[in-house]
């Protein structure tokens, strides 16, 4: 099982030292293998939601997921996206872009993060949509049920989500953006709202119309698989969060090195290991085994929109943010391996699902 599912992350990793190795020697070897770290450390959260999504796709959107998805995270988003943005925000060609990234990184490392608080804002108000539609989604199961309860009675205020969010941007925009930046970080948010809503709504809309609940096929945990245009849409819902993580881990890891190359060499071989534990997780039904999982996950996400709201004015280490995000899935895990042994004695429903750290 654990080659199966891992197989094409230890071969993407094999080739990924190898040509760290090839590229600059035993000192890229060693960068690319920390990158790599840092990469999987980051984005574990990124791993289960993506799981609790990949878990809805019918087979053949998972394979392509697991294939064209994966060429996107690794080469897509690593490589040619950064080099995308520079070449936009900078107002020079990507022929140059490239050029400024393969000769000249030092300068290419500061066009990156001109252009990071418009990312921020719109890496940030997408997981912080995403955040806020399931915290106020009606649920069973409640892992801070002393806070989780309250924020579900207030979410019953239509559009809630999106009110929170213009109104953090607002105040993002007034009082944490700099003059030179304002006027983009106000758009580029607003993008990252209404991208969420449509990607998410057209997910919804056509997510088998012309299907009874009945009739729509299921995959084994009895949830109602998305096909066609409701799988394509899932499948866009996913590269768009993927990219809303991955950016912030792009600009942490000129801190470790300013070559362009080996950080796309580095950070693709840990998003394979993304990619790997999110099969993993579906697999194995690890969210149903781990009732509170996901839970931990979508609060690292929220955490996570907070500290790229505050990171477009103050810096934050992506330590912080990823530690942040590590501790509280831990804590979730503790809490569903808490719950499992509760559930093995018998303890009354009313007392499990109130259970929490």
């Amino acid at each position: 099982m654990i080659f199966r599912t891992f197989g094409w992350s230890f071969a993407v990793t094999a080739l990924g030292l190898i040509a760290g190795f090839w590229y600059g020697g035993a000192s890229a070897l060693a960068i690319v293998a920390i990158l790599a770290v840092l990469e999987i450390s980051l984005s574990f959260d990124n791993a289960v939601v993506n799981a609790k999504v990949l878990q809805r796709m019918s087979a053949f959107w998972q394979k392509i997921f697991l294939t064209i998805g994966i060429a996107i995270a690794v080469f897509g988003m690593r490589l040619v996206f950064p080099i995308v943005v520079v070449a936009v925000t900078s107002g020079m060609s990507p022929w140059g872009a490239l050029d400024m990234a393969l000769n000249d990184s030092d300068r290419y490392h500061a066009e990156m993060e001109f252009a990071y608080p418009m990312i921020a804002a719109f890496g940030g108000m997408f997981l912080m949509m995403l955040f806020l539609n399931w915290v106020f989604e009606d649920r069973d199961i409640h892992w801070l049920a002393w806070l989780e309860k309250p924020l579900l009675r207030i979410g019953k205020l239509e559009q809630l989500p999106v009110v929170i969010a213009g109104a953090t941007l607002a105040c993002v925009g007034t009082w944490v953006a700099d003059d030179a930046h304002r006027t983009n970080v106000l758009i580029a948010g607003l993008l990252g709202i209404v991208t969420y809503i449509l990607v998410n709504g057209l997910g919804e809309l056509f997510s088998n119309p012309e299907l009874t609940e009945d009739e729509a096929p299921k995959g084994p945990n009895g949830l109602v698989l998305a096909t066609g245009k409701a799988g394509f849409f899932l499948f866009l819902y996913l590269e768009v969060l993927d990219a809303s993580f991955s950016f912030d881990g792009v600009i942490g890891a000129f801190a470790i090195s300013t070559d362009p190359i080996i950080i796309a060499i580095g950070l693709g071989v840990g998003a394979m290991y993304i990619r790997s534990m999110t099969v993993f997780l579906v697999r194995q039904g690890t969210l149903s085994e781990f009732k509170f999982l996901e839970h931990g996950a979508h609060w690292a996400i929220g955490a996570l929109a907070v500290c790229m709201m505050i990171s477009i004015g103050h810096h934050l280490s992506e330590w912080i943010t990823g530690g942040i995000g590590a501790g509280l899935i831990i804590l979730a895990l503790i809490s569903s391996i808490i719950l499992r042994k509760r559930e093995g004695t018998d303890k009354p429903a009313v007392e499990l699902e109130s259970s929490h750290v």
